[in-house]
């Protein structure tokens, strides 16, 4: 009896320490139902996926294997892509995803990653983190380098958001500053311990949150109320890599389709309609590089320091000429002697 006792008792600690492992791989927790939908998810092993899969379609530098896609290699001048060929139809979702940045370099690498909603698959690559510009939709950018020569409010690693309805361009010199809707610092780069990020689009609201400390912990990110997306559109993954390099990898990606929250209704031809829109303000200003503009004082200032330099030189002129004369005086002693 004892010993049917502590294996029950062991077995009991089993599952409890299996649940909690599961817990921490799940989504955060939330009141409405939650269904993964497999033909939108990227789950390990991946041996099994070829370049080719009716549900995936990979391009550039991409790299599948077992336990990971690498969309770039820690090498310069690299772009990768791999985009969902099924459009997604859910009205609210949730994305959790795995995946680490890393690489050879200690404080100079880059560029980056992205996570794409958007309503055309890009396999050819482009500036923006190796997707095209103008796009149509949702980027949620892993930036890992400042491009910005002007003054920032914010350090890298960076995880921001941008909507556009397919007429905006993404300044990436100044590492879309102008475009953002939210973003938040965030040290994803570089981990030993797996590093998580969830993506919520639930009634027009957009929250990300991140665990990059290895504390199976979710930390806020941001939140954008009045996000406008419609149903139809593809996901994707894109990096690049420019001067600067490093591994891009995707360790796994599930979605996760919501049921609808109360009060919200959904009309599938009217969503697929939908242009994309946000009206949610970001959580830090957009700072403009500050020119300077001449003034009196910098004028005085220049005058003044060329008066300086003309008296330096006259005065070096007037003392070399002393000395030569000096010295042709004591020439014509030294020839009377």
């Amino acid at each position: 009896l004892i010993s049917s006792g502590i294996n029950a008792e062991y077995g009991l600690v089993v599952l409890l320490v299996a649940l909690a492992v599961t817990y921490c791989k799940t989504p955060l927790p939330m009141e409405k139902k939650v269904y993964i939908r497999r033909e939108h998810s990227l789950i390990k092993p991946y041996s099994s996926m070829s370049m080719d899969t009716p549900m995936w379609d990979y391009s550039g530098s991409t790299i599948v294997s077992n336990n990971e896609i690498r969309l770039t290699p820690d090498h310069q001048s690299k772009a990768g892509r791999v985009w969902n060929t099924i459009p997604l139809m859910s009205r609210n979702w949730e994305i959790l995803m795995e995946f680490k940045v890393h690489g050879q370099g200690r404080t100079l690498y880059g560029d980056g990653f992205a996570l794409w909603y958007m309503a055309e698959k890009q396999l050819m690559s482009g500036p923006v983190f190796g997707a095209k510009n103008n796009f149509k939709g949702l980027g949620i950018f892993f930036d890992t380098y400042s491009n910005h020569n002007g003054e920032h409010s914010h350090g890298h690693p960076y995880i921001s958001a941008v909507v556009h309805n397919g007429t905006q361009t993404y300044d990436h010199d100044s590492d879309g500053t102008h475009n953002e809707l939210a973003g938040c610092q965030s040290s994803f780069r570089g981990q030993k311990h797996d590093t998580f990020v969830s993506i919520k689009y639930i009634n027009n609201i957009l929250t990300v949150h991140s665990d990059v400390r290895g504390k199976s912990k979710w930390t806020k990110c941001f939140e954008v109320k009045n996000v406008v997306l419609p149903v139809g559109y593809h996901l994707g993954l894109s990096a690049s890599t420019g001067d600067l390099a490093d591994n891009h990898d995707v360790k796994m990606l599930k979605l996760y389709e919501v049921d609808l929250v109360p009060g919200q209704t959904f009309n599938v031809d009217e969503a697929l309609k939908l242009v994309p829109s946000a009206d949610g303000e970001p959580d830090r200003p957009h700072v403009h590089p500050k020119k300077k503009e001449k003034g009196s004082s910098s004028v005085l200032w220049t005058i003044f320091y060329i008066f300086i330099t003309i008296v330096i030189v006259l005065s070096a002129i007037g003392i070399g000429i002393v000395v030569w004369q000096k010295k042709q005086e004591d020439r014509r002693r030294k020839r009377f002697f």
